[in-house]
Parts: structure tokens; sequence; C-alpha cells
């Protein structure tokens, strides 16, 4: 008995403890970040395979990464630049965060050791093109094809161990074609775009970087983050995005790529969406309804007796034999041609079908079934006047007669004979 209720306690010690480091806050974070008690940290790492899921950013794209709420990625593209790179990986450094970078062809040909710096430091390493075009959208495929390569090339041979390039690729200016990505797709590589940016390309004060950081994050409460590590603005303004990420209870995620030995972190697809749906939320768009495939058949199948709802011991007596031996010998029944619904322009039928030319119709249809209505000066005569005097008549008054249906009449001769 005191053998098992030793048992039950540490098993009850066990489960708060692992409630506690789930639970954990960014100051226990912090604590894996010698000489800074109060970093930021990292919080979580998440794997992911681009093949499963090849486009995120919920600025382009319907997915994004598997961020739960308070949940950023950071990201930096068009470096590495010494004077601005090196300070914000000093920055990240201190704070104990890791990030992904999107590294120019161009600057990595430059400054192989900047590149080498950030694999050190273990932060994520993609490519974003050679020198960082912003005519993706439109350029020749084997252009961009080129551009790829060579970002890929002059990245990965930047680094001691080719293998940590991350296969994620964002193109430059987020110009987007369908033919790049199917392209990028193909090869394996994730193409990145973003969920918000601080626009810290454009020339603003690296305050007003904070604030677009800051505010796009907490209207969407997770996400991806643009920036970029060449801009003096951003540089200014991270020490402050950063102390107001801790401050309203951000965490920060590092993403990683799948390897054989590092399967991806398991998810549902739904949590590839900013905001999953839930049950309690109506959704306002109808699902759209499925491409149907049509039968291409000549025939129509003939309706049988069961679909009659005829009973099999009383089929004399639903139909004559004379029917039921046809019956028998239609297997199909032939599908009306196009040409049997076309109704020539001008045809007494269309002059039918408006209101107006209704009795004018009728008058040219009894005038053509006429046996002399065709022939001779007169009869012609007689239809054109007959047409003219349709089309002359008033609109309310042609209504009027229209409307006014004409007295029943009873045949005499039916009196007569009863």
């Amino acid at each position: 008995m005191i053998r098992s209720s030793v048992v039950v306690r540490t098993r009850s010690w066990a489960v708060l403890l692992l409630g506690l480091l789930t639970a954990a806050s960014p100051a226990a974070f912090a604590a894996d970040c010698p000489g800074h008690p109060d970093a930021l940290g990292t919080s979580r790492t998440l794997v992911v395979d681009p093949r499963e899921h090849p486009r995120i950013g919920t600025m382009q794209y319907r997915e994004t990464l598997p961020l739960k709420d308070h949940e950023v990625v950071l990201t930096f593209d068009d470096g590495p630049l010494p004077k601005y790179s090196n300070q914000v990986l000093q920055i990240l450094a201190n704070e104990c965060i890791k990030a992904t970078f999107f590294i120019i062809g161009e600057q990595a040909k430059a400054n192989p050791e900047g590149v080498r710096k950030l694999v050190a430091a273990g932060h994520t390493v993609g490519t974003h093109s050679m020198n960082h075009p912003l005519t993706f959208d439109r350029m020749p495929l084997d252009k961009a094809e080129a551009q790829i390569n060579g970002g890929i090339e002059w990245t990965s041979a930047a680094m001691t161990d080719p293998s940590k390039l991350a296969p994620f690729f964002r193109i430059p200016g987020l110009m987007r074609a369908d033919g790049v990505e199917n392209l990028l797709i193909s090869r394996g590589i994730q193409v990145w775009s973003a969920d918000f940016p601080a626009d810290d390309w454009r020339h603003v004060s690296p305050d007003r970087v904070y604030q677009l950081a800051i505010q796009r994050l907490e209207a969407k409460g997770k996400g991806i983050l643009l920036l970029h590590d060449i801009q003096a603005r951003t540089v200014a303004a991270l020490p402050k995005i950063i102390r107001d990420l801790k401050a309203r209870g951000y965490r920060i995620v590092h993403v990683v790529p799948a390897t054989a030995d590092r399967p991806a972190t398991p998810t549902a697809a739904v949590e590839w969406l900013l905001h999953p749906p839930t049950e309690t939320t109506p959704i306002a768009r109808w699902p759209a309804a499925p491409n149907f495939v049509f039968a291409q058949t000549a025939t129509l199948p003939a309706p049988g007796l069961a679909d009659l709802n005829a009973q099999t011991a009383h089929q004399p007596l639903v139909l004559p034999r004379r029917t039921m031996a046809l019956a028998d010998v239609a297997a199909t029944l032939p599908a009306p041609g196009r040409d049997l619904f076309a109704i020539p322009e001008g045809s007494v039928e269309v002059l039918l079908s408006t209101t107006l030319s209704r009795r004018a119709a009728t008058r040219l249809a009894m005038a053509a079934e006429a046996p002399h209505a065709g022939k001779g000066k007169a009869g012609r005569i007689q239809v054109r006047r007959t047409a003219h005097a349709a089309h002359a008549m008033p609109k309310h008054a042609a209504q009027a007669k229209i409307a006014a249906p004409r007295p029943t009449r009873v045949a005499t001769s039916v009196k007569k004979r009863a």
C-alpha cells in the first residue's frame, strides 16, 4: 500500500513538471541564454516538409506556417551586408533568437564570411535569387531559373557544409508567377511569402518600422514577419520590436527543413491556415461546386416497367399486349438533336413570344394557312394591311385587346343533338 502511494506521488510530480515545462513563460526560455536573463529566447523549433506545403505566407497564399496564437517567425531578406547584418546578428544573439535569412547570391559571393556566421549562429539560411531582380513575374522562365540557380550556388559555396542550405526561397519583391513557383516546387523548394511586413525597405523612420511591425502583428495575432538585414532603420527598430514582443507575450519560433534524420513536426491540415474555421463561426462563402463529368452518349435509356411502379403480377392489366411487346423491343430512345430546339429568327414562333406581336403573328399564321391567302395580289395586300395595322396600333390598345378574353360560344348543333 505504501509502495503504491509512493508511485502515485511520483507520477503526480512528473505530470506537474511536464505541465510547467509545456506552459513555460518567455523567462523560462531566456534561462537558456547565458548572460541575458531577460532575453526573449526561442520557444520552439518547427520542422516543415517543403513538399507537403510548398507555398506559405498569407500575403499571397492560402496557407502559412502552423503557428499557435502569439507565435512569430522572424525572417530577413537581401543580406548579408557586413555593416548592418553583423549588428542584426548580434541583436538576435543577445536575445537568443533564431531567425530565417534569405540570401542574395551576389551578397554571398562578396561576403561569404557573413553566410558562415549565420550558419554558425544556428539560423536557417535560404536563398533570394542571384541579384534581386524585381521582374520575376514577367521574365522568361529560363532567366528566372538562372537567377534561382545562381543564388543557390553562391550561397552553398560560401558554407563550410553546403547541406546546411535550407530548400526555402523567397521571390524578390514577392513578384510571384505560376511558372516560377511550379519550377521551385518541382525541385522540392518551398516558396515563402510573409504574413505581414514592416515596410523597412521604404524611406521611413525606425519608429515607423516598429509601429507597423507591432500593429500588423497584433491585427493577425501570429505569423511570419518580413524584415531586411541591410537597412539601418531595421537595425535601429529591431531591439524595440523584440522588447515589445516580450512585453505582449509573443514567442519566437525557429523554422527548419525536414531531413531523413529529422521528420516534420506532426500537424493537421487546418493548422496551416492563419485563422482556421470553427463550428461556432459561420462560413460566408459557399463551397465551390465540383466539376461534374457528363456522360457522352448518343442515346438515352428508355424507362422500364419498374420505373412506372408496375407490379409484375398485374402487368397484363396495366398495359395492352401490343404495348408490352413494343416496350420490350426498344431498349433506348434516340437523344434529340440540337436543331430540334432551334427557332429561326423572325418566325411566327418568335413573334408569338412577345405580347405586342401576338395578335399580328396569329393573323399572319391564319393568312398563311388559308388556301388562297398566298395567291394573287389581293391576298398579299390583305396580309400587309394586317401586319401594318398590328404595328400601328397604340400600345395600350393592343394590350387591352389582347388581355380581353373572348366569350365562349356553345355550338347549337350540340344542343340539338342532345
